[in-house]
């Protein structure tokens, strides 16, 4: 049944047991059922009048006499900015469960009565109120699986889970259309569309005129909807095993367009529809095979176990959800400030953070500091700073990087996680392809995309393709993602922290090696990260006894996990999600000036003196680096400061990652060449000094054009003159820079002199 057929809610006083119709009414009924009309009428005026919170019955507050649905309504009445009021399923089936099973089973007819009421209800409080507003049911008792969607629940409403994974553009929808004839230029009345047929008038309906097919369609004075498709996929924790990701098409109109962004994870709350398709555009008749989506009512973001973004994404626009949000967060907010206020709320985070991996202590820190974040900074220029940490894990296998990495992807708000060898540059970023809707070329957006302020995680970092490493250099700095391909250019937000881990390429971590040589990773892309880690497997009794009883202690039941005082994953979540929601810490001039002079401290550490060589031990990036970790200290104590003991410990970090990380082994010192370039100061000088030996033995050895020398005989010769053992492959480094500069002809093993 349709809109029309539905009576007019009743009109006779406050009682509703009249249902509708008036004492001497025909009853109406569902088509096909024995559901009256008029019972249903009176049902939902009764529950949008009387209903009240059960959370609200021991206020002693006149306002709240007043039914929970009735206040809304007057709140969209006095702000005149609602268009829809938000009703929760289960406020329904605890004042009327018969009332909550006709609606899931018939939520078209159902829907269209109980908008029709709520109109009444607003025409009486404000005879004047021109808008109309719908209702938006959600939060049903249970939900489906997206997979478990089958022909039973065609026109049932439902409620599914799932993540964003493409967003449409939005598409103008016919609602009513308005005809002019070709003859004598009558305008018909509106023609409603009808599950998107439009019957048009064949005989002109004025009097004088009464011609026949003339008239024709006139676009400005139709009236259009916003119409969005968003494809929702299956989310990685509910696919079976050995099973693909199932997906579905979700329509979405006016106030619910751009709702979502792909890489939501949302509950949509709608009626699930089938649509017929023709063989043909021409051909009336259609396929056996019935093509299904979901007509969305409401849509919320879902998965509380995650952080929660900075920027909302319900879709509640009714003043009386966010004041249950507002209420919500004050009944914790104040246990949040008390943790905030302990003196060890840093090391119990710390603890907290992955409980069951061991150690690893200044890792989790780092972590920490790249779950809380800095603040993003924008200049009046346009420059900009991104306020996200970047972490690499490198290590030996089998020392939790890839638990670590796990941990952090169940935490993080819009976390993507994949695999070094399962990931291509355009799976990372964004790629071109056809909708099968309307078959224009659309963006799909990739990982880093989709992991738009949240974190993405990246495993066997070193397994990936140099052209798939590539495409990380602008998002890690620039935070966005340049596409110009297949006609579409485009410039999409990665505003993303990522984490990575990689394993050795020998397998195993050699020290005499740089960090670049280990896992042949770009310079430019290394000194990116803001923090390096190494997690080394080493061997030592004393660490491996701790160890094992660790791991050991994981399979039975540990009497010290509470004695630990760590906090549960609930708390820590809400905990870090309050401070990047409202802690913006801002730096102090006592911090500022400890940042600059730890800044010049370290660069002074490359002049040692007496010596001519200059190593550099930090440049601007490790600036950038320690403001962000010490705003995400500052946010770690719900602090609006950031003071100098949390640029102190910033420098801790940034040094024991460096130590790590940045080392050069011949002479025990920090040295950002190896980042930088993959080659420490002490080793480019030691290179420089074998081309100059080099050079001088050539021009005492042998005259100009005169006969070459061999190889093996230039290496036996600088080996007697210098102290320090060198190679071949280190002497044909210095004869390829000779050869460069035009001073030999290599022929062979044969070296002449030019």
């Amino acid at each position: 049944m349709s809109t029309d057929d539905v009576p007019p809610s009743s009109e006779a006083g406050d009682d509703e047991t009249d249902g509708g119709g008036g004492v001497d009414a025909t009853p109406v009924f569902v088509w096909g059922t024995n559901i009256s009309v008029q019972d249903v009428n009176a049902a939902i005026l009764r529950f949008l009048r009387h209903f009240r919170d059960p959370r609200d019955a021991g206020r002693v507050d006149p306002v709240m006499d007043e039914g929970k649905y009735m206040r809304a309504i007057h709140r969209i009445l006095e702000l005149e900015g609602g268009e829809s009021l938000d009703v929760d399923a289960h406020d329904v089936f605890d004042h009327d469960p018969d009332l909550y099973s006709k609606m899931v089973r018939y939520p078209l007819e159902v829907l269209a009565i109980f908008d029709i009421v709520l109109m009444d209800l607003v025409a009486r409080i404000e005879p004047l109120f021109e808008k109309h507003i719908q209702t938006r049911i959600y939060n049903l008792k249970s939900s489906i699986c997206l997979r478990n969607l089958n022909p039973s629940d065609i026109e049932k409403m439902v409620s599914i889970k799932g993540m964003i994974i493409r967003c449409s553009s939005v598409i103008p929808e016919l609602k009513e259309a308005v005809f002019r004839c070709l003859v004598c230029g009558f305008y018909s009345e509106p023609v409603m569309v009808d599950r998107g047929r439009v019957t048009e008038p064949h005989i002109c309906q004025k009097e004088q005129c009464k011609a026949t097919n003339s008239m024709t369609l006139v676009h400005n004075r139709c009236r259009f909807s916003d119409k969005q498709i968003i494809k929702l996929q299956e989310t990685p924790d509910e696919i079976p095993e050995g099973g693909t990701p199932h997906t579905v098409s979700v329509l979405m109109h006016d106030k619910l367009v751009d709702a979502g962004k792909p890489g939501d994870r949302v509950e949509i709350t709608g009626i699930y529809r089938a649509m017929s398709i023709r063989i043909g555009p021409t051909q009336r008749t259609v396929k056996s095979i019935f093509k299904t989506y979901i007509d969305c009512l409401h849509i919320k973001k879902t998965d509380k176990s995650r952080l929660h973004v900075e920027d909302t994404m319900d879709i509640d626009n009714s003043n009386a959800s966010k004041s249950t949000e507002e209420d919500f967060l004050s009944d914790k907010v104040e246990k949040l400030k008390e943790l905030s206020k302990l003196p060890d709320i840093y090391e119990r985070l710390t603890r907290s953070l992955a409980p069951n991996i061991w150690e690893l202590d200044d890792v989790k820190r780092g972590l920490l500091c790249q779950l809380f974040g800095g603040n993003p900074l924008k200049l009046p220029s346009g420059a900009s700073f991104r306020g996200d940490i970047n972490i690499l894990l490198v290590g030996d296998p089998g020392t939790s990087k890839s638990q670590l990495l796990q941990y952090m992807h169940k935490l993080s708000p819009r976390g993507i996680y994949t695999s070094g060898r399962g990931s291509s540059a355009v799976g990372l970023t964004a790629y071109v392809t056809k909708d099968p809707e309307t078959g224009e070329t659309v963006l799909e957006s990739g990982a880093l995309v989709l992991s738009d302020k949240g974190v993405c995680c990246i495993d066997e970092f070193d397994k990936m393709s140099d052209n798939a490493r590539s495409m990380l250099h602008e998002v890690m700095e620039q935070q966005t993602v340049s596409i110009a391909k297949a006609g579409i250019i485009a410039s999409l937000n990665a505003r993303t922290s990522v984490l990575a881990c990689a394993n050795p390429t020998e397998s195993r971590y050699n020290p005499r090696l740089s960090v670049i040589d280990n896992i042949h990773l770009a310079p430019t892309l290394l000194s990116r990260f803001d923090l390096i880690y190494l997690i080394l497997d080493k061997a030592d009794e004393q660490t491996d006894r701790r160890l094992a009883k660790h791991i050991v202690s994981l399979h039975f039941e540990n009497p010290n996990l509470e004695e630990l005082e760590v906090l549960d994953l609930q708390t820590l979540v809400s905990y870090i999600s309050y401070a990047r929601k409202y802690i913006q810490p801002q730096l102090s001039d006592e911090a500022a000036e400890e940042l600059t002079r730890g800044y010049v401290e370290m660069r002074k550490r490359g002049n040692s003196p007496g010596s001519r060589k200059k190593v550099i031990t930090a440049t601007a990036r490790q600036i950038e680096s320690l403001i962000r970790l010490s705003e995400a200290l500052a946010r770690m104590r719900f602090s609006e400061v950031v003071e100098v003991r949390d640029v102190v410990e910033a420098f801790r970090l940034l040094e024991v990652a460096m130590q790590q990380s940045a080392t050069d082994h011949a002479t025990g010192t920090i040295d950002m060449d190896l980042i930088m370039t993959g080659i420490s100061a002490s080793e480019r000088q030691r290179r420089e000094n074998l081309v100059a030996a080099t050079r001088n033995l050539i021009a005492e050895k042998m005259q100009l054009g005169g006969p070459s020398m061999r190889m093996i005989e230039l290496l036996e010769e600088l080996r007697k003159q210098s102290s320090m053992e060198i190679h071949m492959h280190e002497l044909r480094g210095a004869l390829g820079t000779l050869m460069t500069e035009g001073a030999v002809v290599i022929h062979g093993d044969n070296v002449r002199r030019v």
